[in-house]
């Protein structure tokens, strides 16, 4: 754990929202699985674990063959068991779900595996031959993560470029620490990175400390996985205000420090994402009177994932919903948002404003793209932000590639976690034949 994160942050008042499994209970849960063929729990996930056969494993008290499993497809299987919406991948995906019977809990049973792993010190992989390539990964986050790991079993010489002082991305800064806390991420990519042969180059920021030109010239392929960027603002009067907050930057002070509730009673979250559902349930957890969100949609419309909306409702979490903030008011900070509601073109209702007294409001509508960082190379399209990849994360420029948030728009970390793997075996195979920076390209099916 890097030496300036507070032994004492915030995040650490939270305990796990979903317990995990004792052995004897995984052992149980194992045991009901139907070990499906061609099992439809295995499609959903992004990574393509072969789930049947990990709980087997574990119903046949091989939990270090199930934990090697898991992290042969996804090497952050230990992260993903925590933070994966499983309701709406494996488990979602489970037989079980269409006889009317409780699915398999695919997430709590592959926590078992790997927090063993962990706690155990299990190690499984080693690095492959040198093949004298050598590859930057821009960005320290779950991508990146993923495709140095796969590049070193591969043999290929890795160096990772973090602005930040310490790794791990979203992982460490935004998951909501009911989920993940921010030193179980460092301490995962700590391990991931034992395998061996990766350079760290933290404090490293791509434009001001090293340019484009640089990794060009230094490096045979670059895999860039620099996530998104600061919050949306609402472009509105007052957002300027002390108290009006981006949520995801109150989230990483949460998780790496203090979140600066001190005197806070009311507390309005703007948007309806699944930020914004583990913001407003952070904020009541930390002892917030009055939490509540304000969506210019309806509630089936919501961007946030229906069970993340239950639990914060569950929780003590009010909603607004067809309104907008149109103005940010206080005599020097923050002290009520003036709203109206909207129709379903999202046009103000005449007649319909109202006030919110609140002492905090995060803005959780969206966050910057970082594309245009990669703009000004020839070959390499960003449309709206997002740089456009094929299938095997190939940017269109040879040697260069991408992944996770930078490239997919924001999804999952397991998302991240495939893209990164499926770009590292495309680098592989472009190096093996040839290609690469200042190369032709080849191939990558």
């Amino acid at each position: 754990m890097p030496a300036e994160f507070p032994v004492e942050r915030s995040e650490t008042a939270f305990t796990d929202y979903k317990l995990p499994l004792s052995p004897a209970q995984a052992a149980v849960e194992a045991g009901r699985c139907l070990f499906c063929h061609d099992a439809p729990c295995v499609t959903a996930c992004p990574t393509h674990i072969d789930i049947p056969q990990f709980i087997r494993k574990i119903a046949n008290g091989n939990d270090r063959g199930a934990a090697k499993t898991i992290f042969e497809s996804n090497i952050l299987g230990m992260s993903c068991a925590r933070v994966c919406p499983v309701e709406v991948l494996c488990v979602g995906a489970c037989v079980y779900n269409d006889l009317d019977e409780p699915p398999i809990q695919i997430g709590k049973l592959q926590r078992h595996a790997t927090d063993r792993a962990f706690d155990e010190g299990w190690r499984f992989f080693k690095a492959g031959a040198p093949t004298g390539r050598r590859v930057a990964l821009v960005g320290g986050g779950p991508a990146s993560l993923a495709a140095a790991h796969e590049l070193r079993r591969l043999g290929h010489a890795c160096t990772i470029f973090e602005r930040r002082d310490f790794l791990g991305g979203l992982n460490t800064t935004g998951i909501a620490p009911h989920k993940l806390k921010a030193d179980r991420s460092v301490t995962e990519a700590a391990w991931v990175l034992e395998i061996g042969g990766v350079e760290l180059r933290t404090g490293a920021e791509i434009g001001r400390d090293v340019s484009l030109a640089d990794l060009e010239r230094d490096f045979d392929a670059v895999f860039v996985g620099i996530g998104l960027g600061a919050d949306s603002r609402a472009k509105v009067p007052g957002e300027d205000l002390p108290g009006v907050l981006g949520a995801v930057d109150w989230i990483e002070r949460m998780k790496l420090g203090d979140a600066g509730l001190a005197g806070v009673r009311r507390a309005v979250v703007v948007g309806a994402g699944n930020t914004a559902m583990d913001a407003a349930r952070e904020l009541l957890a930390l002892g917030v009177p009055q939490v509540t969100t304000l969506y210019r949609g309806t509630e089936d419309a919501m961007g946030g994932y229906a069970h993340e909306w239950r639990a914060a409702r569950v929780a003590g979490v009010r909603a607004e919903w067809r309104a907008v903030t149109t103005a940010f008011e206080g005599a020097g900070r923050l002290e009520r948002l003036r709203c109206v509601r909207v129709d379903e073109a999202r046009t103000p209702v005449a007649g319909s404003q109202f006030t919110l007294e609140a002492d905090l409001a995060l803005l959780a509508i969206g966050q910057s793209r970082l594309g245009a960082v990669l703009a000004g190379l020839k070959g390499i399209t960003v449309e709206s932000g997002i740089v456009r990849v094929d299938a095997h994360g190939f940017t269109g420029r040879p040697g260069w590639y991408a992944g996770g948030d930078c490239a997919n728009g924001g999804k999952e970390v397991v998302n991240a976690a495939a893209e990164g793997m499926a770009a590292a075996r495309a680098i592989d195979r472009a190096l093996a034949a040839g290609g690469g920076i200042g190369r032709k390209e080849v191939p990558r099916g």
